[in-house]
């Protein structure tokens, strides 16, 4: 009996590991602060076209209101009650959303922000996304409802009711993060209204969640939580379906708390990936490109199957959150294209592309800027522009051609070994994946021109990051791959992109 209890549990936990991505898919792109109206047609007209495999929205919840000019973006992560109405759209809006998606083939994963409401200095009022009437002053959150008792004030241990030592996992986990008020998740009144609110989010059609500060709770009440949830809705999702589960845990090693204390109840952000690769392709700490030739756990990653990826978030792209001034982004594009690059032709992981906005770097409050707003303080529509790149301060890194290809290349190759390594002992490597891709980056300061195997059937392949396959043609560079499977490739340490993508779909 014992046992069967053991693997029933194994199985469970397992299944919140799968993202559930259709049709071949592979890959999130996180669309930071964009509306629900927006979502729904990007997923229409780019997204399920170009083969992305989901998107992770920003939290839908009632939160505060932060009146400054700029409102902050993290007034999205103080929630004021679950209502469904935020800064990106009301409820009907969320829906029609999820739905709109999931007939084109896009998963949605809901940023759900379950450790806490909002910050003890948040006043009392209606200045909530949804006009809720709160106190934070008083713990009073009637449209939940939640009150005092519903706290860890008790338990957290520390003078200022604040984590003071990070060290201290007690701390951590009991005491407040940043004043934010933290929720007494091992009461199973919380816990209820917590598993309510992910439960309507499922059954509206989404396919799992980020779970938003993960280490600050304990993992038995989260495992509590998990436990209770629904399956997917079937309408879009196979019956029995767990919904996926990627959980916020900054574990640069050293913490008290650990990646490893999570990983049975899903997936972990992998917070060393991007801090590593950041160092690698900026040559810093005597770091070079031809030392991942054991990439992932040969780096002290964690298990590639619990491991989700990316080269910037929007915390760490602020420098905020985990990996310092390592962390590449869209303001360094031609190393933050190579980056992103070399994560979605590596198999290790579930990747997630980054979209963003801009931010004015020139101000000490740049970092907290909200997305772009209008004089009311609403956030602006994402214009498209006639190349297919974003206006009006919306970056979309994921329209950037060298990147969605990229995403298309991933989910071409999906599934094949990493294979055909080459590299010049410096910032010069190549790698395939079995004979359905092949990438060459060049991040030294000479040329590359040498001749590969690639491993690929032969034939005229378009390059997909200086161009594509139109038709019969190819609209950058033509790569000819011999009888043998071996290839010459020339690229000047000038380029604006200096590497090469090929995969079987590119092939003329």
């Amino acid at each position: 009996m014992r046992l069967f209890i053991l693997l029933a549990f194994v199985g469970f936990s397992f299944a919140q590991h799968n993202p559930h991505m259709k049709n071949g898919r592979t890959a999130i792109v996180h669309l930071f602060e964009w509306r629900w109206a927006d979502i729904a047609a990007e997923c229409e007209r780019f997204l399920g076209p170009k083969g992305f495999g989901g998107v992770q929205i920003s939290p839908p919840n009632d939160h505060i209101i932060v009146n400054n000019p700029w409102r902050p973006w993290w007034q999205r992560y103080q929630p004021i009650s679950y209502k469904l109405c935020s800064r990106s759209g009301s409820e009907a809006e969320l829906r029609d959303m999820i739905t709109r998606c999931n007939n084109v083939g896009v998963n949605i994963y809901v940023d759900a922000v379950i450790n806490h409401m909002c910050g003890s200095g948040g006043g009392e009022g209606t200045h909530s996304s949804c006009g809720s009437w709160f106190s934070a002053g008083r713990k009073d959150f009637p449209s939940v409802p939640y009150s005092s008792l519903d706290f860890n004030d008790n338990k957290c241990k520390t003078g200022s009711g604040e984590i003071e030592n990070y060290g201290d996992k007690y701390q951590v986990r009991d005491c407040r993060l940043v004043g934010l008020l933290d929720l007494a998740l091992e009461k199973d009144y919380v816990r209820g209204k917590v598993v309510d609110y992910m439960n309507k989010l499922i059954d509206m059609g989404v396919a799992g969640f980020r779970v938003d500060a993960s280490k600050h709770m304990w993992p038995g009440d989260v495992s509590v939580v998990y436990g209770r949830l629904h399956n997917l809705n079937t309408k879009w999702f196979a019956g029995d379906s767990k919904p996926f589960i990627y959980q916020e845990v900054i574990d640069l090693g050293g913490e008290a708390i650990s990646y490893k204390e999570y990983v049975h109840l899903g997936r972990v952000t992998e917070f060393k990936y991007g801090a590593k690769l950041g160092n690698v392709f900026r040559r810093w700490n005597n770091e070079k490109l031809c030392y991942t030739t054991n990439w992932g756990e040969g780096w002290g990653f964690m298990a590639d199957g619990n491991a989700l990826v990316f080269v910037d978030n929007h915390d760490n792209q602020r420098g905020h959150g985990a990996g310092g001034s390592s962390i590449l982004t869209f303001w360094d594009p031609r190393l933050y294209k190579m980056a992103v690059g070399y994560m979605l032709a590596h198999p290790y992981g579930v990747a997630r592309v980054m979209s963003s906005f801009r931010w004015d770097r020139g101000s000490s409050t740049g970092t907290d800027q909200g997305p772009p707003s209008n004089s009311d303080g609403s956030t602006k529509p994402v214009p498209i522009n006639s190349d297919q790149t974003c206006g009006d301060g919306w970056v979309c890194e994921h329209r950037w051609r060298q990147i969605t290809n990229m995403v298309g290349f991933r989910n071409v190759v999906n599934g094949q070994p990493h294979s055909n390594w080459w590299d010049n002992q410096s910032n010069q490597v190549a790698f395939g994946r079995g004979n359905r891709g092949f990438i060459v980056f060049n991040n030294d300061d000479w040329n590359l021109d040498v001749t590969l195997n690639t491993g690929m059937p032969s034939g005229t392949y378009c390059d997909i990051i200086s161009g594509q396959k139109e038709g019969s043609r190819c609209t950058g560079k033509q790569i000819t791959v011999g009888g043998d499977g071996r290839a010459h490739f020339s690229i000047s340490n000038s380029e604006e992109d200096p590497f090469v993508a090929i995969h079987a779909d590119s092939k003329l």
